[in-house]
């Protein structure tokens, strides 16, 4: 594998998906944090290329700092993440490429967490679309760029799970390129969560 092979992307971007919790149905005034704990939002990358046989894919857990939820006519969500916190799993690669992979992703290249220590996200609306079943529209506050995002959202079992995909690009970053384009990183990053709120 390349060291040098590191993804430049809206990592945190991901994190609109805990928007989902937003849309719970209950018809009072109650703001509700998110459990930070019990959550769990993960973003996968992948690569393409004629070489990529050679590079890898990416799997990276972003963490929650805080979150809460409000549950009323009017439902909304709201929460964030400290960049500093994301961390790159890749099992399948040495403890030696993870930790390139790390620096990469939260140095000036991608996150740039020195300057964009914070990513933000505020609903702007909640729909019900179904049984448990919701989208949710807000802005998403990334390295210095604030953009529209909208996520479909189920509930089972108490927890909120859903997934996404989102464009690097939509949010200024450009996609690493090795080898005159025979090894690059795709544009689009998927994301996959599972939400819970605090008792």
């Amino acid at each position: 594998m390349f060291a040098g092979f590191q993804p430049k992307w809206t990592i945190l971007a991901a994190s609109l998906l805990l928007s989902g919790v937003a849309g719970s149905g209950v018809a009072r005034a109650e703001k509700r944090s998110i459990d930070v704990e019990q959550s769990v939002l993960r973003l996968y990358v992948d690569k393409s290329g004629l070489f990529s046989v050679f590079a890898h894919n990416h799997e990276i857990l972003a963490p929650l700092t805080a979150g809460a939820v409000e549950e009323s006519g009017n439902p909304s969500v709201e929460f964030l993440v400290e960049s500093a916190r994301m961390r790159v799993l890749d099992p399948k690669v040495s403890a030696k490429d993870r930790a390139e992979i790390q620096a990469t992703m939260v140095g000036p290249a991608v996150l740039d967490v020195e300057q964009h220590p914070e990513i933000r996200f505020q609903s702007t609306a909640v729909e019900k679309t179904g049984d448990g079943r919701w989208t949710v529209r807000g802005n998403l506050f990334l390295h210095g760029q604030t953009r529209p995002v909208a996520v479909e959202v189920s509930e089972k079992g108490g927890r909120y799970r859903g997934s996404a995909m989102l464009k690097q690009t939509d949010f200024g970053i450009k996609p690493v390129s090795l080898f005159g384009g025979t090894v690059k990183i795709k544009d689009v990053v998927r994301i996959e969560f599972e939400i819970a709120l605090a008792r």
